[in-house]
């Protein structure tokens, strides 16, 4: 344990690291508030310098480099093509190659010259949009769209703009009088008396909707993103040239970050919209201070904002981030809502700010009966951890817990269900693998010109023994597959899912850059996600590039496609390292593994998901749509044809009936959201065929363990 804890411990690759950093860095002592571009410029600095200096694999800044930031930072702030033109690029294009000696010399001009050229061509595209939406579209012209956007070229001009605009807003169109077409169908069908709308009334609704869809969406974008949401884009530009995981997060996004790990933020535990009418609560989050209360609603609109007995705030006007940041506080505090109820009466509701739990992002069992025996599913959305608190829950710590209960209802088996689970933690994971075996390496790391470390079993204690099956998917990466990997290597049980998992095998650490400047006058500067090794399995291997392989594989819709990190420009490269020492379990899975890809090949469900997922890849290149009402709609019933068959995936039905362990039955009482969300929960592995599957796959290593755990060393072969 305190070998892990003392890795743990490190801050940052290496000491030298931040002494170089400081010695350099602290020359910047400002005097007095400075303006943005100025700030900028030491980002700018502060990121570059880290990078060169801590990036696992930093990478020369050279005309190449250039190229590339050039073409993602233009992508990323115009990637449908539809503000700038040749004209613009014209000009943009003289930086192309120069950008790494802007870099170096601190130069932002390029980014002063997109930015101030991206918001002036944002706001003629108002004027674009409400003359297009304006009138009716003529949907009888023959004429199509090309909507691989990648490949489309500039606009040359500006008509050539406005025709690009129409053809988008045309499409848009299309698509949704169809669907509302449908919808009056269907109305007609259930009562025979009500009158279906004619087609242009609804082509008239459908403008009017996306008018204002747009006008909300570039209200957002005036109003709501300011000059450091737009510098943190070509900032990141920058970074993501060194891997797909090197990240700067400006100080909003850090905090949204952080309670993504943790699953925990300081408040009243209210999410909040903007809307026309102002400030909406949306929705109350179960178990927070607000939800306690029993005051403030869903749907009402804040007014003004006060903290303690300071005078209220009036909040007309002001950004939806800036809002989030007066009603959140620390624990403990008071602030008060002056709301616009439901029902239109004013009310000043005061609430004191408390821990708030994101449930979502924690771990959830459930037990299901299957001929006669329990299985315990555990779904682990993360491996989450509170950087700031190491005595809050963790993935680890809550695993461990939903064990000991699943336990008590003498299951089984178990499965670890990791779909969609895009990692999180690495010492969460190196720990949660050592519940399930009794000691032994877990995952190597390294740093570049450094030997590998081996991260170990941190105890001898086994707390769960039984038949293991770990659920993947394309999605699940990182953390995910560590835990994959360690089960696998150790044959402790059987992985089943895609193919393989994301392909995710390197470790990153988070960089505070405040630090690093002496009596910093520019405000919050943000941190830097950046990739400081690379981790391997104990087999030598590494899960970078190519993912963790399941035993079993399942049919999935993506199975034809190439996703992951192998699809990444930036993913460094795959490598194997020399194996650590390790003893498997002695248990021959052979025959499971047989009899389930018997059952697959003759499941009709997952014959048709392989046939959805030959359908979509087929699809991957249609790219050019008919603008022509009839040729729309022609394709389309091609396409419905073929979606109303592929619906009977999301219809299938398990009939296995899963429930909800005793401490959440007793908690459902006082929380109906949380009784609603679990219900929704197993209504969706009642509908999963490879839930099915993986306790079909779960019974047979029962049957093959023939009620021995894995303190008898389970010796077959």
């Amino acid at each position: 344990m305190k070998r892990i804890v003392e890795f743990m411990k490190r801050n940052y690759k290496v000491i030298l690291l931040i002494t170089a950093l400081s010695a350099i860095l602290w020359s910047f002592v400002p005097s007095e508030k400075k303006e943005d571009p100025e700030k900028d410029k030491l980002l700018l600095e502060l990121l570059t310098f880290v990078l060169e200096k801590g990036h696992y694999s930093p990478i020369e800044l050279n005309d190449d480099f250039s190229k590339k930031v050039y073409k993602k930072y233009l992508e990323n702030i115009d990637p449908t093509k539809r503000f700038f033109i040749q004209s613009d690029m014209d000009d943009f294009s003289k930086y192309e190659t120069s950008i790494d000696d802007m870099i170096k010399s601190k130069d932002i001009t390029f980014f002063n010259l997109t930015n101030s050229r991206l918001l002036q061509r944002m706001k003629e595209s108002r004027e674009i949009y409400e003359n297009v939406l304006s009138k009716p579209f003529d949907f009888n012209s023959k004429e199509t769209i090309n909507v691989d956007y990648d490949k489309l070229p500039v606009s040359k001009n500006k008509s050539e703009l406005v025709e690009r605009w129409r053809k988008q807003l045309k499409l848009s169109a299309l698509s949704s009088i169809t669907d509302k077409q449908k919808l009056e169908e269907d109305k007609h069908k259930d009562d025979a008396s009500y009158e279906m709308k004619s087609f242009e009334v609804i082509e008239k609704e459908v403008r009017e909707s996306s008018l204002k869809s747009l006008n909300e969406y570039f209200d957002f974008i005036e109003k709501e993103l300011d000059r450091d949401d737009w510098f943190a884009i070509f900032l990141n530009s920058i970074v993501e040239r060194f891997d797909p995981h090197t990240f700067y997060f400006s100080p909003d996004d850090k905090e949204k970050f952080d309670v993504s790990m943790s699953g925990t933020f300081q408040g009243i535990g209210a999410r909040l919209q903007k809307k026309e009418t102002g400030v909406e609560i949306s929705e109350l989050i179960s178990g927070g201070p607000a939800w306690r209360g029993k005051e403030l609603e869903a749907g009402d609109l804040i007014l003004k904002v006060a903290q303690g007995k300071e005078e209220p705030l009036d909040i007309a006007g002001m950004r939806l981030d800036d809002v989030v940041k007066k009603i959140k506080g620390p624990k403990g505090t008071e602030v008060r809502l002056t709301v616009k109820k439901v029902d239109g009466t004013i009310k000043v509701i005061s609430i004191i700010r408390d821990e708030v739990e994101t449930e979502e992002t924690f771990a959830k069992s459930s037990v299901v009966e299957k001929e006669g025996k329990k299985y315990g599913i555990i779904y682990l959305p993360k491996f989450y951890i509170s950087f700031e608190n190491k005595e809050n829950r963790d993935a680890f710590k809550d695993v461990a817990a939903e064990i000991e209960k699943l336990k008590a209802q003498n299951i089984d088996g178990l499965i670890m269900d990791l779909r969609d689970n895009g990692g999180g933690s690495l010492e969460t994971v190196v720990k949660m693998v050592g519940l399930f075996i009794p000691d032994g390496p877990i995952v190597q790391v390294k740093a570049p010109g450094r030997n590998p470390e081996i991260l170990p079993d941190p105890d001898k204690k086994v707390q769960y023994d039984g038949p293991l099956v770990v659920m993947i998917n394309n999605f699940s990466a990182s953390a995910s597959e560590i835990f994959a990997a360690a089960i696998q290597d150790y044959k402790r049980g059987i992985v089943v899912g895609s193919k393989h998992s994301y392909g995710k095998g390197t470790v990153q650490n988070v960089i505070d850059l405040n630090q690093f400047i002496r009596g910093n006058s520019f405000g919050d500067l943000g941190a830097l996600k950046t990739t400081i090794q690379k981790f391997y399995r104990i087999n030598g291997g590494s899960t970078q590039r190519e993912g963790v392989k399941s035993d079993i594989v399942f049919p999935d819709r993506f199975a034809y496609l190439d996703m992951g990190e192998r699809d990444e420009e930036s993913a460094l490269p795959w490598d194997k390292i020399a194996p650590a020492k390790y003893e498997p379990l002695n248990i021959n899975y052979d025959n499971v593994i047989a009899n389930s890809k018997k059952r697959i090949a003759t499941n009709n469900t997952f014959k048709l998901i392989d046939e959805n997922a030959k359908w979509i890849y087929e699809r991957k290149d249609e790219n050019v749509i008919s603008l022509n009402l009839i040729d729309f709609n022609k394709e389309i019933a091609i396409a419905d044809a073929k979606i109303k068959k592929f619906k009977q995936i999301s219809e299938y039905n398990n009939k296995f009936q899963f429930q909800s362990l005793p401490d959440e039955l007793a908690l459902f009482e006082n929380d109906t959201l949380l009784k609603q969300k679990r219900e929704r929960w197993h209504e969706e592995m009642q509908k999963d065929v490879y839930i099915e599957e993986t306790l079909n796959v779960i019974a047979d290593i029962k049957l093959l363990t023939k009620g021995k755990s894995l303190s008898q060393k389970l010796s077959m072969n």
